[in-house]
């Protein structure tokens, strides 16, 4: 073959490897099960048709006296000719009808608004037994401190051609710029923990601070904060542009430094009002992580594809995403039974409908204000057209990674643009990935795993994990099966790295369901036979991969037929993963259900140090006398 056919036969295989990626985008994006609710309702067509014997009214009116950040509002509603086409829908600002019809939104161009704003969620009518008897209901709805006030509206008309009849009310928190939902995270220093929060305060109004102390001091120290926020002009397309587009208020992140080791702290979130006077948010406690290397009882949770529940029975997310209340509130539960949560993209869904990452800050927050809870970034926080990513869907709905890099801190290597980076607790050594920015070998990701990897002193670190979305390494899902892959295109690219820092365990969301291979290099078992899945005693020669993007999301199918050879656990269930390591010698891996708490799926890896250093195939340099 010439070698001037060479350049145009690399540019087609690449072309049809693009192919193959915006594919797997398309066959998940495209489900059913994967549609954003909110985005079927028909904004536009949405029409103001007041109707006099048609009211909804909330109660109360004043919402947090006592400095609560979340209350539960009573609705009354009735109608004159009831029909399963209506619904009520809650609103924020409360003057959410004046542009209905006319006003136009910013990033749509010159179509008519409709509705401008989108709910923030919303229920059908007939939620109420007796309605379509009576034409009337109660109902009740959670609310949380959104930083304006709200209004209920009563619709007619169904998704499809909705009417607005009746406004209700305004209610609004006693305080709406109250300083909420903490979450903590890992600095970039293991003794540093980084606080971040939301408050409608800008610089200009309050000083954001934590202030903070080690148990069994008896003073307080305070920690300034940074402030963070977005625009529609930080965003790259619709709905978070128009329509979805809620004001997100100010994001601010504090670092607590020179943390010692294992030690518990208390913590409150406050902001300095000009005239002295300090508005407060809740305290809470955390405690400081291990020091890199030292042996003492350490427990880390993982999973992915979580997203928002609904403790009201709203609609909003009915079946979008069945068991994110159910995994949130067994993590809750369980909260003394571990030390930290990695997330592993896919975190709330919101899907351009931005008052949703209110929520799920919400929602985590019994979690986050306790212990480091670390994210990853997945195609539903990042992907979007021509936005510099690996990637050209459409899976972000216009938010391109904005709302996920302000609203949580990661210690990236860079910026919170390139969304890796590394992170120690005690005995654990976790190299995290961003799937949706190129990780191939010249990368600038690439270079930084190979750094990250290599950085673990295995004496001491001995348990090394690789975390991203995406599969990169090995799952039998369904939508890989008609691609005629078991993961991403391209995605074992860095195979070569995980075999030459002979990484233990890689674990991934993305995939809706759980799956755990055996030690595997090359699609090749480096343990042999199923019987021998459980326990591994020394040198394993491979990477355990995992998938478990099982945290809430519709569950997904795997591909029919037999089992490929290196798949040796399967489970369609709700669920996370826990590892536990309480010395260099053994780690526990288990996989647990949202719904009973129960283990199903573990394994045990137990090693001296000679055996993480053993040459496996491909893990020593060619050429030297060990090899």
């Amino acid at each position: 073959m010439g070698a001037s056919a060479l350049p145009a036969l690399l540019v087609a295989a690449v072309l049809l490897l693009m192919a193959a990626a915006a594919t797997a985008i398309t066959v998940e994006d495209s489900a059913p099960d994967n549609i954003q609710p909110l985005s079927t309702l028909n904004l536009a067509a949405a029409q103001v048709a007041m109707d006099p014997g048609s009211a909804i009214h909330a109660s109360p009116d004043v919402l947090g006296k006592d400095g609560e950040d979340s209350a539960w509002v009573a609705v009354n509603f009735t109608t004159p000719s009831p029909s399963s086409d209506h619904w009520i829908g809650l609103f924020s600002p409360a003057d959410f009808s004046s542009g209905i019809g006319s006003a136009r939104v910013a990033g749509e161009g010159d179509a008519p608004a409709g509705l401008p704003v989108a709910p923030i969620k919303y229920k059908l009518g007939n939620c109420e037994p007796d309605f379509l008897r009576t034409g009337g209901g109660n109902t009740s709805f959670l609310l949380i401190n959104q930083r304006s006030d709200y209004a209920f509206g009563l619709f007619s008309g169904g998704k499809d051609k909705p009417k607005l009849l009746a406004i209700s009310n305004k209610i609004s928190f006693a305080n709406p710029k109250a300083p909420v939902f903490p979450r903590l995270s890992q600095g970039k220093q293991w003794n540093e923990m980084a606080v971040t929060w939301t408050s409608g305060y800008n610089i200009g109004e309050a000083y954001p601070f934590v202030e903070w102390r080690m148990k069994g001091e008896e003073t307080s120290k305070r920690t300034p904060a940074g402030t963070l926020t977005f625009t529609r002009g930080h965003l790259c397309g619709n709905p978070a542009r128009g329509q979805g587009y809620r004001d997100p208020g100010y994001i601010h992140t504090a670092f607590l430094k020179d943390l010692w080791p294992n030690r518990e702290y208390s913590y409150q979130i406050g902001h300095e009002l000009q005239d002295g006077t300090v508005a407060w948010g809740k305290s809470a406690t955390f405690r400081a992580s291990p020091y890199p290397g030292q042996a003492s009882l350490q427990r880390i949770v993982i999973f992915g594809d979580m997203g928002l529940g609904a403790k009201d029975g709203s609609s909003e997310l009915q079946g979008f995403q069945p068991g994110a209340q159910v995994t949130t509130d067994r993590l809750v539960k369980d909260l003394p039974n571990y030390d930290a949560v990695f997330h592993i993209g896919d975190l709330s869904y919101a899907n351009g409908f931005l008052a949703q990452w209110d929520q799920f800050t919400a929602q985590i927050e019994p979690i986050a204000s306790k212990l480091p809870y670390m994210v990853a970034s997945g195609n539903h926080e990042r992907t979007y057209m021509d936005t510099g990513g690996f990637y050209n869907g459409n899976d972000s709905h216009g938010e391109c990674g904005v709302p996920a890099e302000t609203y949580f801190y990661v210690p990236a290597a860079a910026h919170r643009g390139k969304f890796w980076y590394a992170a120690d607790y005690g005995m654990f050594r976790f190299c995290v990935g961003d799937t949706e920015h190129d990780w191939r070998p010249g990368s600038e990701q690439h270079a930084f795993l190979d750094a990250c990897f290599a950085g673990a002193d295995r004496k001491h670190q001995p348990w090394l994990v690789f975390l991203a979305h995406r599969p990169l390494g090995y799952s039998s899902n369904d939508f890989y099966a008609q691609e005629g892959s078991f993961a991403e295109p391209m995605g074992r690219a860095l195979q070569p790295l995980w075999q030459r820092h002979r990484v233990d365990l890689a674990v991934y969301g993305h995939v809706h369901n759980y799956e755990r291979t055996c030690p595997v290099y090359e699609n090749t078992c480096t343990v042999k036979g199923k019987d021998r899945q459980s326990s591994y005693a020394g040198a394993t020669g491979g990477t355990i991969h995992v998938v478990a993007g099982t945290g809430g999301a519709k569950l997904r199918s795997y591909a029919g037929g037999a089992w490929p050879q290196w798949s040796v656990a399967r489970n369609e269930s709700f669920g996370y993963v826990k590892l536990t390591a309480s010395d260099h010698a053994s780690m526990r891996f288990e996989f647990i259900h949202s719904d009973d708490g129960a283990v199903h799926d573990a394994f045990t890896i137990t090693r001296d140090y000679k055996d993480i250093m053993a040459c496996a195939v491909d893990s020593c340099a060619p050429h030297t006398l060990a090899n």
